[in-house]
């Protein structure tokens, strides 16, 4: 692994640990800790799984396409030659903007959302949620932000940054843990926060089609995906899918096959 494999690595542990530990200490819904140890096993798991495969994979895929655009000033940023800084921030916020409809196209298109529903078919709401997608799916993703990182033209290092960012944001925001309102709007008027991103899991379809928003949560306000907060109690909601509620749909075997059942 090289330094910024390592650099990637060690931000996310660190968030990991923060986050179960504030889960631990002050959970916002407590039920949701009653069989964490078999969730986290199916959860992790397939982390492992899709870890494992990226790695022989397209797992530097991101860092090679910009590494690529750089040397060869390809791309808009690299045409431009804006300050590497004003660059990288540029290049953050359009990645974002990117995994954002990434995200929602997920739930749009039903060949997409055959394996975005591996994610959501969580009944709980937790850290371990973070982590809980369709290998193939993540390799997918992969290879979507790497022509975005292309046609941008980012730099390597904004490239590192983001993705460093996106997984420690979505850990965060899939924290069993609570801010006081007054603190919450404060937050969520610039960044997603879990009572924001909550909402996205709730069994409700309208109000899982919402909140698509991985870092800032200006995108949901512009292209008109923000719900505010759930019908009924977001300490209450129901997490979910109503058809894969059933203990074969929560095994690392049976989210594994997910995508390939006939519903």
């Amino acid at each position: 692994m090289d330094q910024t494999g390592f650099f990637r690595l060690g931000i996310f542990a660190a968030i990991l640990v923060v986050m179960a530990l504030w889960e631990a200490i002050a959970p916002y819904r407590p039920r949701e800790a009653v069989r964490r140890p078999v969730r986290w096993l199916t959860n992790f798991g397939l982390l492992v799984i899709s870890a494992a495969l990226s790695r022989f994979t397209v797992g530097a895929a991101m860092i090679a396409a910009a590494i690529w655009a750089k040397g060869a000033g390809f791309g808009v940023l690299n045409l431009v030659g804006l300050p590497p800084v004003v660059a990288g921030l540029i290049a953050i916020v359009v990645l974002d903007c990117a995994i954002y409809w990434q995200h929602r196209f997920t739930h749009i298109v039903p060949l997409f959302w055959r394996f975005h529903r591996v994610h959501h078919c969580d009944v709980e709401f937790d850290v371990s949620t973070a982590v809980r997608f369709h290998p193939i799916e993540i390799l997918a993703s992969a290879i979507y932000k790497s022509c975005f990182v292309m046609l941008i033209g980012a730099d390597p290092w904004a490239v590192v940054i983001y993705e460093s960012m996106l997984s420690g944001f979505a850990l965060f925001n899939h924290g069993n843990v609570h801010f006081p309102k007054s603190i919450d709007r404060v937050l969520r008027a610039l960044i997603v926060t879990p009572d924001m991103h909550r909402v996205h899991h709730s069994s409700v379809e309208i109000e899982t089609n919402s909140n698509y928003g991985n870092i800032l949560s200006i995108w949901d306000r512009l292209f008109v995906s923000y719900i505010d907060h759930t019908k009924t109690s977001d300490h209450d909601m129901q997490i979910g899918l109503a058809e894969f509620r059933d203990k074969n749909s929560q095994s690392l075997w049976g989210v594994l096959w997910l995508p390939f059942r006939g519903r």
